[in-house]
């Protein structure tokens, strides 16, 4: 869990390559408003599935694009000066350096694409 910020964010690998992924499963178990878990490793990224609802904080990566990708619910990805709506089958990626937040009006499952060295919770800006 993220001491500053209430974030469950477990970084290991839960599946190798050839191992069925249950993302059902996961989803069914999650009782957090903000979880990831890393699901596989694919080349230098990772795909991470993320059970979100709630606000995130103001923050970017100074070397690494994101990729979101939502499953179900909404994601609202905050720029500065406009939003990304993001709604079941639609993704998009930030680039890096961009400043953003996402935040979900309700119960929203996504799955992320990033490199595995990605800290997750950025370089944060609370000046926004």
């Amino acid at each position: 869990m993220n001491k500053k910020h209430n974030y469950n964010q477990k970084m290991n690998i839960l599946y190798d390559h050839l191992e069925l992924i249950d993302v059902p499963k996961i989803i069914g178990e999650c009782e957090e408003k903000w979880f990831n878990q890393t699901l596989t490793k694919v080349n230098d990224s990772v795909v991470r599935l993320g059970i979100v609802e709630g606000d995130y904080h103001w923050h970017s990566h100074e070397n690494e694009d994101e990729f979101f990708f939502v499953l179900s619910g909404q994601l609202f990805i905050d720029l500065e000066g406009t939003t990304i709506e993001l709604n079941p089958n639609e993704g998009t990626t930030i680039s890096k350096g961009v400043l953003h937040r996402p935040r979900a009006p309700k119960k929203t499952v996504m799955l992320m694409v990033e490199t595995e060295t990605i800290d997750p919770i950025g370089t944060e800006n609370e000046n926004i």
